[in-house]
């Protein structure tokens, strides 16, 4: 029996080295199961970064919510492969989630990433049916960089008008998970040239454009978080209440900016209830959508 605890705590120390050194193999790793039935590497639009991932529910199902859920990396990394773990726990959840990959800096600056993102919007709201998922009930996800461009869309209506899309008709919902969305003035060198001019950066904050008319927000965030202000998400939740718009606001103590979308594998559950608050917005806004067609 001492050898079996010995082997035990083996095994839980080298996960606990692997999820410091190696998180997303980890992660990606305890998410794999028959369950979910992944397709990867699908194009959305011209050009080798323009591809998507879809993961769904194994067992034959439709009508489910789609979630295109964005990546973050301060638009200068990232990858969709990095996410299996997200998207199999929204599958485990019965929602289509599409990860897109999009163009990062360099060699495109802001909005291409934006103009990229509504594409991939695009192809899953024509593509939905194929996948299980109901073009009804679309959301619109991301974290950090990820949840600027989920918010972005949301917000300022240029970027889903140019591919025939419209925010409050056509999105049931937006979720930002440690986002930046009003993050002036900028002090890192490369943001100051992926964001153009200083006079025009104020164009550039989804923040800017909230007229209380966008689909409904959940916007989590860690209350201590060194990377993105904490600060981002609770001036734009206030800015769309005051502008009479639906936002809920959600704060956790016990992650910080990586942390809490880690949160979404069942091996850093613990740390706090994201995936759920998540699931349970998702559900919800599909319910009312319902209701209401």
């Amino acid at each position: 029996m001492k050898r079996v605890w010995v082997a035990v705590l083996v095994v839980l120390a080298l996960i606990a080295v692997l999820l410091v050194w190696a998180p997303a193999f980890v992660l990606n790793t305890a998410s794999r199961g028959s369950d979910v039935a992944v397709e990867r590497d699908i194009p959305y639009g011209s050009g080798p970064r323009l591809k998507l991932d879809i993961y769904r529910p194994a067992k034959a199902s439709r009508g489910l919510p789609v979630v295109v859920f964005f990546y973050g990396g301060s638009w200068q990394r990232g990858d969709k492969s990095i996410y299996r773990f997200l998207g199999a726990s929204l599958a485990r959840a019965g929602i289509v989630a599409v990860i897109p990959d999009y163009r990062l800096y360099p060699p495109v600056l802001y909005p291409d990433f934006l103009r990229d993102s509504a594409l991939a919007v695009r192809w899953a709201k024509d593509n939905a049916v194929r996948f299980g998922g109901d073009p009804a009930k679309l959301f619109l996800a991301g974290h950090s960089a990820g949840a600027y461009n989920a918010i972005s869309l949301a917000a300022d209506r240029r970027w889903l008008s140019d591919v025939k899309l419209d925010p409050k008709t056509d999105v049931s919902g937006v979720i930002g998970i440690a986002g930046p969305y009003d993050f002036l003035p900028l002090k890192d060198e490369q943001l100051k040239i992926i964001f153009g001019p200083e006079a025009e950066r104020p164009l550039t904050q989804p923040i800017n454009y909230v007229d209380g008319d966008e689909p409904p927000m959940l916007l989590l965030r860690p209350a201590d978080d060194d990377t993105v202000d904490p600060g981002n998400s609770v001036r734009l939740a206030r800015r769309i209440e005051q502008k009479g718009g639906n936002a809920t606001l959600k704060t956790y103590a016990r992650v910080g900016h990586l942390s809490i979308i880690g949160t979404f594998s069942p091996l850093l559950s613990f740390l706090a209830p994201a995936r759920d608050d998540f699931v349970a917005f998702v559900r919800a806004q599909s319910a009312s959508n319902r209701a209401t067609r």
